[in-house]
């Protein structure tokens, strides 16, 4: 006998997600899979440099453009439907200066956003949408 499923399939769409928010930098939780965590965010201008020890974490491009820059190796550019995985450990800092992109993030639940630093822009508590 199979086991009930501990909870309901989650469906949605992104366009309707991302319209739900307009802060810049903070990433949303709009699902959750084996241990990971799907988020989506609006990101415009550069971030700050940073790493994740023990995760790597992928960025999906919906709108617009986003380079990866990376400290020791060549810069990702990414277009729309581009995707970039930035292995653990890696020093990275998304950087989006040709106006707001929309990415899609997966990473292991918990994985803070500004990774091994802390600053204005790290998001402790991540709203579900």
């Amino acid at each position: 006998m199979t086991p009930a499923p501990e909870r309901s399939p989650t469906t949605g769409t992104l366009e309707d997600k991302l319209s739900q928010f307009d802060e810049q930098w903070a990433p949303r939780i709009v699902a959750e899979l084996n241990g990971q965590h799907v988020k989506i965010a609006k990101l415009e201008g550069s971030f700050e440099w940073h790493r994740h020890e023990t995760a790597d974490e992928l960025f999906l491009v919906l709108r617009g453009k986003l380079t990866i820059e990376l400290r020791d190796e060549q810069d990702c550019q990414l277009g729309e439907g581009d995707f970039c995985v930035v292995p653990r450990g890696t020093e990275h800092r998304p950087v989006a200066d040709a106006g707001e992109a929309h990415v899609l993030l997966f990473e292991p639940a918990g994985t803070r956003n500004t990774g091994d630093r802390r600053s204005e822009r790290t998001v402790e508590d991540l709203d579900r949408l």
